[in-house]
This record gives structure tokens, sequence and C-alpha cells, in this order.
């Protein structure tokens, strides 16, 4: 049968890759969290696919775990049970990268040779494949960060890898939203093509989108350096707003980076700040653009349960699920914003 709406085709396709990144996300964070990460010491893109198929094969990728300064210094008691259990979840999680890109290659070609996607349209999604690959080669450059000496993976290369997933997902997320929401034919009273009354919820949107990420990345700086096993306690840090060795590291800019007590400070610091602001960008959406109030209720919804899940992770020490869980309310948070603002601008 003839598809006679091949943007809705192609729109649903970047949904279902979109939908692919987040569980990607999803079982990564579960890797990190049970330490898994290290327990594969090889990138292998093709055969690296294929799980051990015997119990040589087991003993094999064992031993050369065992090599590692992470089994040396902290695991050296571990048992190939124990092996098989990390193994697993690091096998999953690049296994999961890896179908991402089959499920988007294969359509791509398909929707190409069919004329769904043409020109500037075509390059910008392969430009998403692109961006994937380079994702994939990040996952592995952050994990032999921690194959040396220190067995605990680069912070900001788990930033960088955290970061360049969510950029993946907004982009294609963006583009499939434009495709199942076409702009708008006649557009509001403008100065020099700005929408007079809406310049500011613009602004706004912009501006959370970056704060949004912001969140991320010292999120995952909070992850590597493991900060969220200090302070915790809520509102205040064991006592303080700003603990007094926020400051101890020198050079001093290396404490945004390095101290647990300032880097776990800066990502609280953000969540109030959204606290205010998502609520004053859904007022504004809700009371300029009927259509949107719906994405504009279920923002404000959804950030409410993102803190609840970032405050219970903290007062609990990082518990697996309700870490797990709080990365994942990231992505979701950032998908709703990235929908409230497109139907904002588009109904």
């Amino acid at each position: 049968m003839k598809d006679n709406n091949p943007s809705r085709a192609v729109a649903w396709w970047l949904f279902i890759c979109c939908a692919m990144v987040f569980a990607t996300m999803v079982v990564g964070g579960i890797t990190r969290l049970t330490h898994s990460g290290l327990s594969i010491v090889e990138w292998k893109p093709l055969i690296g696919a294929l799980p051990p198929l015997s119990e040589s094969h087991w003993l094999e990728l064992f031993a050369k775990y065992q090599q590692t300064p992470e089994f040396q210094k902290v695991n050296h008691d571990m048992t190939l049970d124990g092996f098989k259990f990390i193994f697993w979840w690091e096998w999953a999680h690049r296994l999961s990268g890896r179908l991402i890109g089959v499920v988007f290659l294969l359509p791509y070609l398909f929707f190409l040779a069919r004329g769904y996607l043409k020109g500037a349209l075509a390059a910008k999604v392969f430009g998403f494949f692109i961006l994937g690959g380079l994702q994939g080669a990040m996952g592995w450059y952050m994990v032999k960060s921690g194959l040396v000496d220190d067995p605990r993976v680069s912070q900001y290369r788990l930033a960088a890898h955290l970061g360049l997933a969510f950029i993946l997902f907004g982009l294609m997320f963006w583009t499939a939203l434009g495709m199942l929401q076409p702009r708008a034919v006649s557009p509001a009273p403008s100065h020099k093509g700005i929408p007079l009354r809406i310049t500011l919820t613009h602004r706004l949107g912009n501006g959370l989108v970056a704060l949004v990420f912001l969140m991320v990345l010292t999120g995952a700086l909070v992850a590597g350096i493991r900060a969220g096993l200090a302070y915790n306690t809520f509102p205040l840090m064991n006592g303080h707003f700003l603990p007094p060795e926020s400051f101890m590291v020198e050079p001093w800019w290396l404490n945004f980076f390095t101290n647990m007590a300032l880097v776990q400070f800066d990502h609280r610091l953000i969540a109030w700040a959204l606290m205010g602001l998502i609520p004053w960008l859904a007022w504004r959406i809700w009371n300029e653009q009927p259509a949107a109030r719906v994405p504009a209720m279920v923002l404000v919804l959804w950030l409410a349960v993102q803190v609840t899940l970032g405050i219970a992770t903290l007062l609990l020490q990082v518990p697996v699920a309700l870490g797990a869980a709080h990365q994942a309310g990231a992505m979701v948070l950032f998908g709703i914003l990235l929908w409230a603002i497109h139907t904002h601008r588009r109904a």
C-alpha cells in the first residue's frame, strides 16, 4: 500500500529512534550504577556484538578483566559468576547502541530511495547517524579512561558521553515534531519577523533548554565523582546552603569539576532555578497558546516528579533503581520541554 503521508512515516521512525536512545541511556545508567562499565576491556564494533558462547570464552574474557586496575584494586575477590553479572550489563548497553545504528540506517536508506527524504532534510537526518557514531566512539573513549591506574572513568568524558546522547535525542525529537506539526499559515503580528507578544516566551524556552542540558552535564559530574554519596540531606547540605569546603581545591576553578561539595551544589542550584523558571514558562504558554496547554501542564507535573526522584535519590544515597529513574527522568523532562516549546511555536 502506498504511504500517502511520508512525513508522518519519517517522524514516527525518528520517534522510535528517540525511544531507543532513551532505552540505551537507561541501560547505561544502570551499567554505571552497578559498576559494570569496565567489564569489557576491548572495543570490537562488529564481532563484539556476539556474547560469549562457551565456558572457555568466558574464562578468556574474565582473564582480560583480571588484568585491569578495577579487578586488582577493587574487585580482586570477584568470581566468574560475579563477572558475568557486570559483563551482561555492559554488553547490553553496547548492543543497544549497535541496534540503534541498524534501526536508523536501514529505514534511512529506504526513505531515501522512496524520496521521503530529500535535499537538506536528508543531509540533516544523515547527520544524526554520524552523531550516533561519534556517541559510540565517545563511549569507548570514556571506558578507556577507567582502564588505567585509577579504575574510575573520567567525569569529563562521562559528561560528554551523556551530553551527546541528549543532543542526539533532542535533534531527532525536534525534527520529528516539525514533521507532525507544520508551521502555522498565518503568523502573529511581528516586528522584524519576531512575534511581538511571544518573543520573551521564545527566549525563555531557549534558555531553559540550555539550562536543562547544563543540569544534565552537572548530573554527570555528580555521578562521575560519586558526589551523590555525600551531603545526603535536603534542603541544606549537612546544615549549610553552601558547604565551607566548596572552594578548597586549587586552582579555584577545578572545584566546579572535582569538588564533591561544589559539584553537588551546582546541580542543586540549577534544580532550584528550574523549579521557578519552568512553571513561569508553562504559565506563559498556557496564556498565549491554548493549543499548547497540554504539554505545558505535563511539563510542570513531570518537573515535580523529577525533583522528587532527585531528592529521594540523594536522601537514600543513590540506590540503583532510583538513580536510574532520576537519570531517565531528566531525558523525559527534556523531551516534554521541547514538545511544549515546539507546540507553542507551531500552533
